[in-house]
This record gives structure tokens, C-alpha cells and sequence, in this order.
């Protein structure tokens, strides 16, 4: 089965412990690619949105992309539970299958121009 790809920022704001010293960036990390396979989890640089740090992007399924669905972008990801909301989602099968969980709702941003 497709799955859909998770970008997660860890660059300059995402991922530092001087902005959220409170959080695990690494842990957070470690458990998308343990929910979600090494493959289905990339690392990026900066995304360009720090102010709404930690930032998340998934991207649909190529057969999704193909159907119309567009990549999601999340911010505010800073906690656990809602790591593991975005797994199950993932799982579910993302973006232009299964429909965004309310709770996601929540943390939705827009992309910056030139985004993913």
C-alpha cells in the first residue's frame, strides 16, 4: 500500500531546544519513523515557517497527489499526543483518503510561498 510521506522541519526554530525546551524534537522524530517506517519519514532543513514551529508537512500518496490532494501542512506540533493523532491519520492513509481528524483541524497552517 502507498503511504504518505511526513517531511518534519528541524532547522533553525523546529527542533531547537532554545525555542521549546520543553520537548523531545529528537523523540518526536524517533517516534514518526518508528510508527511510520524510516521510509515514510524525511528530515528537512528550514521549511520557512518558524513562527508556527514545530512544523510538519504531509504529502499525499502519489495515487492521491494524482486524484487532486495537495500536501498538509501542520504547525504547533509540540506535543505527543498530537504526534500520535498525526500517525494514526498517516495510517489511515492522509491526505485525499482518509479526511483530516478534527483535532489536526487545530494545528492546520498555510504553507509559505514556495512551499513543499
Amino acid at each position: 500500500m502507498d503511504r504518505p510521506l511526513v517531511t518534519v522541519c528541524r532547522d533553525c526554530c523546529c527542533g531547537s531546544p532554545r525555542k521549546h525546551p520543553d520537548v523531545d524534537h529528537a523523540g518526536q522524530v524517533a517516534r514518526l519513523r518508528q510508527a511510520l517506517g524510516a521510509a515514510g519519514v524525511r528530515v528537512s532543513g528550514c521549511l520557512d515557517a518558524c513562527a508556527r514551529s514545530n512544523i510538519v508537512v504531509v504529502h499525499p500518496t502519489p495515487s492521491a497527489r494524482r486524484a487532486g490532494a495537495r500536501p498538509v501542512w501542520l504547525g504547533y506540533l509540540l506535543d505527543d499526543a498530537v504526534i500520535d493523532d498525526l500517525t494514526a491519520w498517516v495510517d489511515a492513509g492522509g491526505p485525499g483518503v482518509a479526511p483530516l481528524p478534527a483535532i489536526l483541524e487545530l494545528y492546520l497552517t498555510k504553507a509559505p510561498a514556495g512551499g513543499l
